[in-house]
């Protein structure tokens, strides 16, 4: 009886299992034809087929072609190191430490999701829902930079430079079309991006 308990749990395991590989099998195929072919092109036949596995299964594992997307941009988070950037950020009270923690997290997430939000923004163009998606996870980023820098003793910014316009100034330095532009244009490694950016903020943000 003990044995037959335990091949019944682990015949559940082995379902979840199963069900969470399947999810991930589609959602990289839906990345792959996002980018490929764009998000209005792309169906969820489409992602079936590359995926191998029947339509009603798309559905029944992200309910729609939205669904997808949201998913890959909640797991951008996490394949940046959001907790390493987290940790980074509690070790240490020094401002450059923190501005170096901050664009490692950037340079992971471009690197590793660039084309992602590419994909979201340009399909906010002609879907609401995206574009209002997109901007709510850029103001989302820029709370999280604004918290960072009040925590800062008074005098730690440059003069003249209050907390709003150095967020501005993070955004305008640490952006995906910037990364692009020194990784693919440029031919800059990641590694050279990220440095240049520790280097660059606190000379541009801080006292």
């Amino acid at each position: 009886m003990e044995n037959e308990t335990g091949r019944r749990r682990y015949t559940s395991l082995r379902r979840v299992s199963q069900a969470q590989q399947t999810r991930a099998e589609i959602a990289e195929a839906a990345r792959r034809l996002f980018v490929a072919q764009g998000w209005a092109a792309t169906t969820v036949r489409d992602v079936a087929r590359e995926a191998g596995v029947a339509v009603p299964t798309v559905y029944a594992a992200y309910q729609n072609k939205a669904g997808l997307v949201w998913a890959l941009a909640d797991a951008a988070d996490l394949a940046a190191g959001l907790p390493q950037q987290l940790d980074e950020l509690e070790a240490t009270a020094d401002p450059r430490q923190h501005l170096a923690a901050m664009a490692g997290y950037d340079r992971r997430l471009f690197e590793r999701a660039g084309d992602l939000i590419a994909l979201i923004r340009d399909a906010g163009r002609t879907e609401p829902d995206f574009a209002d998606f997109y901007l709510k996870g850029r103001r989302r980023v820029g709370k999280h930079r604004r918290e960072v820098f009040r925590s800062w003793p008074d005098g730690t910014l440059r003069a003249g430079l209050d907390v709003r316009t150095a967020v501005d100034v993070y955004a305008a330095l640490c952006s995906i079309d910037v990364f692009t532009t020194l990784r693919v244009e440029r031919s800059w490694s990641a590694d050279r991006i990220e440095t240049w950016w520790a280097e660059a903020l606190p000379r541009e943000l801080l006292a």
